[in-house]
């Protein structure tokens, strides 16, 4: 077999087979294969697409190129959820307790983020003490002791999909759907979750802008899992205002554990829901997605997932203190709000320029390398549809610097006000099949 035939059987529209797929993979994990023909063939997917079955191939060579995470010790049917993306996205964080709160498993591996605020472990490595770096007998002693861990992923998994995400960034090929699709799908089989749930984002502050891509994106990792033997099913979600109320990895925290006591935003807290009773049936814990989400409102009502977000802290070493008097982590130097300038009704919140103006404090990362503060960042005061007195506030920024005039001024560019809105739906669909 050589690379060059491959490159020119799927440029001329070529399906290529399983085990030609498994073999590009292989070589190209190995270091047999250079970056210019990985990059070659990335362009001519970019240009030609895949078939269902060519996708999957590359996901299960993908997620076979490394570690794949065991998790059949852990007693009951786990599942997993992932997020495609977005600004201020504390999902994980209330839905891991709250979906192991009513007995579902959640054995749950996440990344660190690049881009507006950190990823779900950035997020928890705010709350003082807290490891994320667990080994996978304790990790698996931890599910089955309390229902839930959330740990990093371990530096073996899904190790192809470690270059050609690094090469699809710097070739041009980042938006095409089966890499993405891929991608994703690869880390999630790996990582061992017998059904998974997808959040797949659509609108400004998400990777699919317009809610036809982000439709493809969802139906082929749904099929990609199914042809993978995993019950997979995706909801697709508005991303062009931001989820919740928070942006900055200790703020989000605070609203998380807000969330938790019932006091969240109606936004998040119906986001967790609809992803958390799908979760809840495909761990066969309820019938129907209504009476899942009875177990999960009373749950949320009764204290039991704070309870069980207090123990899935201690048990990783975080100090619960914080849980306890979240105040504590609010810890910014400064606190400036952003005033408008005019009455009426916001009709627009640009999500991932309010992301950006996040990122610039130094809540997120521009490159891998780049430290975090976890202090920083952007709390919303109103959202789309919400009406504002002029002298009132939109958003209160947390700084560790007084010179924030370039934030403040991305800021007002990115809020409308107005007389009238039209609300954007906060689920868009869901995808099953």
């Amino acid at each position: 077999m050589r690379t060059v035939d491959l490159i020119e059987k799927k440029r001329n529209g070529g399906q290529l087979t399983q085990q030609e797929i498994e073999w590009l993979i292989k070589g190209y994990t190995n270091d047999q294969i250079p970056d210019y023909q990985m990059s070659a063939f990335m362009m001519a997917v970019y240009f030609q697409d895949m078939t269902d079955e060519e996708i999957t191939a590359m996901t299960l060579a993908m997620a076979h190129s490394g570690e794949v995470i065991d998790l059949s010790s852990i007693d009951g049917i786990k599942v997993d959820k992932h997020s495609t993306g977005g600004v201020g996205d504390t999902t994980t964080l209330i839905l891991a307790p709250l979906v192991a709160s009513v007995g579902v498993p959640v054995a749950k591996m996440s990344g660190r983020g690049l881009g507006y605020t950190g990823g779900t472990l950035d997020k928890l490595e705010a709350i003082p003490g807290f490891k994320i770096e667990v080994p996978e007998a304790e990790f698996i002693r931890l599910v089955n002791e309390n229902q839930v861990a959330v740990i990093g992923q371990s530096g073996n998994l899904a190790p192809a999909d470690k270059k050609l995400y690094a090469l699809r960034d710097v070739t041009a090929t980042v938006s095409s759907i089966p890499l993405i699709a891929s991608s994703i799908m690869s880390k999630k089989i790996a990582a061992g979750a017998d059904a998974i749930v997808l959040d797949v984002t659509t609108g400004e502050g998400a990777f699919m802008k317009n809610p036809e891509d982000a439709r493809r994106l969802a139906k082929t990792m749904v099929r990609i899992g199914k042809l993978a033997k995993r019950q997979t099913m995706a909801v697709i979600s508005d991303m062009s205002q931001p989820l919740g109320e928070a942006i900055g990895n200790s703020l989000e925290v605070v609203e998380a554990i807000e969330t938790l006591q019932g006091n969240g935003p109606a936004d998040l807290i119906e986001m967790c829901y609809v992803l958390g009773s799908q979760m809840v049936v495909l761990a066969n814990k309820a019938d129907s997605l209504e009476e899942a989400r009875q177990l999960l409102e009373e749950a949320l009502q009764s204290g039991r997932a704070f309870e069980k977000f207090k123990t899935m802290i201690a048990s990783q070493g975080g100090d619960v203190s914080y849980i306890e008097a979240p105040e504590k982590l609010l810890t910014a130097q400064y606190e400036i709000p952003v005033l408008a300038k005019e009455s009426g009704v916001v009709t627009k919140l640009v999500a991932n320029e309010l992301g950006i103006a996040a990122m610039m404090l130094g809540a997120g990362r521009r490159t891998k390398d780049d430290a975090i503060d976890y202090a920083v960042g952007l709390k919303l005061h109103k959202k789309i549809g919400d009406h504002v007195e002029a002298g009132e506030a939109l958003v209160t920024i947390y700084s560790n610097t007084s010179n924030v005039a370039e934030v403040t001024a991305l800021i007002e560019q990115n809020i409308e006000i107005g007389a009238t809105v039209v609300e954007p739906p906060l689920i868009h669909e869901m995808i099953t099949e």
